[in-house]
């Protein structure tokens, strides 16, 4: 017993070094950034002086109040003049301060969250030297309110999203119809630093898949996936696909049989964006597959093929690279054939 235990340790240890070997060296690029609590300072303020208040906040968040006021709010930028901010503030701040008071609990330690992202962050540096880190800011607003925002200054993180899967508002009549399970369930803190790169990299390489055929759409999608896994390698797969274990499971024990009903599809190089969602995007499952099977599954075999391409590079190949190709380039040289 203790020679396996020993034995299964040695194997770890040689699993990890081995999955290291094909990282870069990031040792040398310092990121510290850590994320500014604007919703705390917000739901601090005084209720019976809520606009003397906001000129606090204008202070403190120059670069983000109006982002705020004017873009999550919808009621303007701060200024004497506007008389509809008074009246849409003070419904937002009574209407959300039960929520606030949860969340401040619930999420009142981002210390993690904070690591993952500025090592993600440093991935980032290496692979695109000329992106300039933002600031990192936590806001809480309307629940139809993103979860990732990038404004001109900040990466805002919308916590009003990421409360946990069982959170009332969530499971609510109201709350499935504006989010069914399938997208709820996701509403985790863990998910964050996984957003946050994905909408940092839709920055960085903006969609340029419209139009294409569906399976020049569903690799130009995976490639957001594989970069995902580039700047976050340590980030579950279920994280970054947004499936649930048995859903990964599901698609990786039938890769083969879910490129063949691509294959024999008469879907394939379909431009019509109907049917192109059923196999990207939101969804609870499938057509034409077991329950098991999750949604978005042509984004997730784009994936597989995007990776199948970059291991016939043996590592070399750089994201910035990868992401200038052509969906058919890839696939031609994937030589993607799963079993």
């Amino acid at each position: 017993m203790k020679f396996s235990k020993l034995f299964l340790a040695g194997m770890i240890f040689l699993a990890a070094c081995s999955n290291n070997e094909n990282r870069p060296d990031i040792s040398s690029i310092k990121v510290n950034t850590t994320i500014e609590r604007f919703d705390l300072d917000y739901f601090a303020l005084d209720s019976n002086r809520l606009q003397e208040g906001m000129k606090t906040l204008v202070s403190k968040y120059p670069y983000f109040i109006n982002d705020f006021t004017a873009n999550i709010l919808g009621a303007g930028p701060v200024s004497d003049s506007n008389q509809v901010l008074p009246i849409i503030n003070r419904q937002f701040f009574t209407t959300y301060y039960p929520v606030a008071e949860i969340i401040k609990k619930d999420l009142k330690d981002l210390g993690n969250t904070e690591k993952e992202l500025n090592s993600g962050f440093r991935y980032l540096t290496y692979y695109f030297p000329d992106y300039k880190m933002p600031r990192l800011i936590a806001y809480l607003g309307p629940f139809d309110a993103p979860g990732v925002a990038l404004t001109d200054s900040a990466i805002a993180i919308g916590l009003q999203l990421y409360a946990g899967k069982d959170f009332p508002f969530y499971t609510s009549q109201q709350g499935q119809e504006l989010f069914p399970s399938y997208i709820s369930r996701r509403f985790e803190k863990e998910y964050i630093p996984v957003n946050v790169m994905k909408a940092v990299l839709l920055d960085l390489y903006p969609d340029r898949s419209t139009g294409f055929p569906l399976l020049e759409k569903m690799i130009e999608q995976g490639k957001y996936w594989w970069l995902t896994k580039q700047v976050l390698p340590d980030a579950a797969d279920s994280l970054v696909t947004g499936f649930t274990k048995s859903q990964l499971e599901f698609c990786e024990k039938n890769e083969g049989l879910i490129w063949n009903m691509f294959l024999q599809s008469e879907f394939l190089y379909t431009t019509d964006p109907s049917i192109q969602k059923l196999y990207i995007g939101e969804g609870p499952g499938t057509q034409g597959l077991p329950p098991a099977a999750p949604g978005n599954i042509g984004q997730w075999i784009g994936m597989r093929i995007v990776k199948a391409y970059a291991d016939q590079q043996d590592k070399s190949i750089q994201p910035r690279k990868l992401m200038q190709l052509s969906p058919r380039e890839i696939l031609d040289a994937s030589k993607y054939k799963p079993r």
